[in-house]
C-alpha cells in the first residue's frame, strides 16, 4: 500500500498498488496531479483592473469571469464584524485581550454560524413555565422535559446570540432517546 498527502486538504490518502494512484482527493475533491498556478497582476497606479475574459477551446464564446472574492462579498450580511464600527470609539485592542482571556475560561467555544468568530458564554437560562413541550408517539412522552437550561453565547464580531442545551440536558436528552 502506498500513500500520499494531499497539497490541498494535507489529508493522508492510501492507495492499492494493483489500482494505481488516486487521482483526486477523495477528501477535498482537489487534483493531486500539480498545483495549479495563478498570477495575479497588482497596479501601482491605482487603476481598477478590468475583469478577464476567458476562453475555452470547445467553447468559442468568451465568458466574462469575476474575482471569485467580488463573489463572497454579495453573500455577506451587515451583520458581519458588527465590531469594526466600534474601532474609533473604543481600544480593541483592550477589548480582544478580555475576549481571549475569557475565552480561556470556558468549556466549550462555539463558532458563530455568520462570522466564524469565537462566541462568549453570557450565562444560562432555565426553561420551565413558558415551555409547552412536545409528546412523541414513539417515546409516549416529551423529548425534553422540564426544566431545562440553555447556555447563551454571544458572538465576539458580529453579536449574534445563540443558545444551546446545557451539557447535563444534553446527557439527559440522549439517556432519554436511547432507551
Amino acid at each position: 500500500m502506498e500513500t500520499t498527502v494531499c497539497p490541498w486538504c494535507q489529508t493522508e490518502i492510501v492507495w492499492d498498488e494493483e489500482l494505481g494512484p488516486e487521482e483526486e482527493c477523495p477528501h477535498c475533491q482537489n487534483e493531486l496531479n500539480e498545483y495549479r498556478t495563478l498570477n495575479i497582476d497588482i497596479e501601482e497606479d491605482g487603476e481598477e483592473l478590468e475583469p478577464e475574459v476567458m476562453t475555452h477551446s470547445h467553447d468559442e464564446d468568451k465568458l466574462s469571469i469575476s474575482p471569485f472574492w467580488e463573489r463572497d462579498v454579495s453573500r455577506t450580511t451587515s451583520t458581519i464584524r458588527a465590531l469594526d464600527k466600534y474601532e474609533t470609539s473604543h481600544d480593541l485592542m483592550n477589548y480582544e485581550e478580555m475576549v481571549e482571556k475569557v475565552l480561556d475560561e470556558q468549556e466549550e467555544v462555539p463558532e458563530c454560524p455568520h462570522c466564524h468568530e469565537y462566541m462568549l458564554l453570557a450565562g444560562q437560562q432555565v426553561t420551565d413555565a413558558g415551555f409547552q413541550p412536545a409528546v412523541v408517539k414513539a417515546l409516549q412522552s416529551p423529548i425534553l422535559s422540564t426544566p431545562f437550561t440553555v447556555d447563551l453565547y454571544i458572538c465576539t464580531g458580529c453579536f449574534h446570540v445563540q443558545t444551546t442545551l446545557s451539557e447535563e440536558d444534553r446527557l439527559r436528552l440522549v439517556q432519554g432517546l436511547s432507551k
